[in-house]
């Protein structure tokens, strides 16, 4: 039944299939009928982060940019939702068409350039909710905000978003914002992290609660500067590391239509590169760092390598796409058939 609605939505432009996609979701979980649409995966808890997760398998950021199918998304099966990336202030994003399709290679690639309603709205969505699960809210900066001042833009976000959150995503790695991934490096990223930590510090005697900070990263840095990267996570006391965002790299679509635009590519084609990313964190970490994988998971078994390669968590976003909710029991299931020991 999947395939036949994803051929259907597939003969409307990218953008416009995936709002109908968002709002269709989001309408099955007011009515609750999303659960009679799919089998449930097999419960597989896990603590990560201090939290309980009701399976590792979880939503990646981007697709429900401003919270409209929390309820829907979690009737699906996924183990936990990750909301956004919601910037401090509305902004529409890059000029449209930003959204391709590469079918033949299980790829997508996006330029939207955090197109969203602002925190207000996503926080307004979140409240309306009644899914009680582990819900990662994403933070970025505004695009007109310069990247001197982004720590300005993520301690709004985190300010704002620090009560309503089970964990928080910073993202720095989203290649469609100018400037944004020079945060990833070097003085920039310790001054980024050591600001979020102390103002983390802070909201926790406010709120009366920790609430653990991820910080995403690219997958087109080398080995040194992924090292680099895992120990100032580790300096500066996060919690834990996403990896991976899209690939600018056009390594296996060559030649496909699309393949030349602008803008981060997902799905299949970044599978491996985000799995070496995992590998190289978790050789450095060496388990003093939780790993979220997300990058490429098309079938469940591409879940358990990840799981495999040092990853706790994982997350899916094109894969889902193309795949539709069935994914997400494949996941949990080849991860519960890893041995023991992984």
């Amino acid at each position: 039944m999947y395939t036949l609605a994803r051929d259907l939505l597939f003969k409307l432009a990218p953008e416009t299939s995936h709002d109908l996609s968002i709002d269709l979701i989001g309408a099955g979980g007011r009515l609750g009928l999303n659960g009679l649409l799919c089998k449930a995966p097999a419960s597989l808890p896990v603590r990560v982060m201090g939290l309980e997760f009701a399976n590792p398998v979880g939503l990646a950021a981007g697709l429900d940019k401003n919270g409209d199918a929390i309820d829907g998304f979690a009737q699906l099966g996924f183990g936990f939702i990750e909301i956004g990336t919601v910037t401090p202030r509305a902004q529409p994003g890059n000029p449209k068409p930003r959204l391709f399709r590469l079918p033949e290679a299980q790829g997508i690639i996006n330029r939207m350039g955090f197109n969203n309603l602002g925190v207000d709205h996503l926080l307004a969505r979140v409240q309306a909710a009644r899914y009680r699960g582990v819900l990662g809210i994403n933070i970025g900066k505004n695009f007109d905000t310069p990247v001197e001042r982004a720590v300005d833009d993520y301690l709004i976000g985190l300010d704002k978003v620090y009560a309503h959150a089970s964990y928080v995503t910073v993202n720095v790695s989203s290649p469609n914002t100018p400037g944004l991934r020079s945060l990833q490096f070097g003085d920039s990223l310790r001054q980024l992290l050591e600001a979020l930590r102390q103002r983390q510090e802070d909201l926790a005697v406010v709120h009366g609660k920790r609430v653990p900070l991820a910080i995403k990263i690219a997958p087109d840095m080398t080995d040194e500067e992924t090292v680099d990267v895992a120990r100032a996570l580790l300096d500066t006391g996060m919690d834990a590391v996403i990896a991976t965002n899209t690939t600018l790299s056009r390594e296996g679509v060559e030649g496909l239509q699309y393949a030349d635009e602008a803008g981060g590519l997902s799905g299949a084609p970044v599978r491996d590169k985000s799995t070496h990313t995992v590998r190289v964190l978790a050789g450095e970490l060496q388990g003093r760092l939780p790993i979220i994988a997300v990058g490429g998971i098309t079938e469940g078994q591409h879940a358990a390598d990840k799981i495999a390669a040092g990853a706790s968590l994982v997350q899916i976003y094109s894969g889902f796409i193309y795949q539709g909710p069935a994914l997400i029991r494949q996941a949990v299931d080849a991860i519960a058939a890893l041995p023991r020991s992984q």
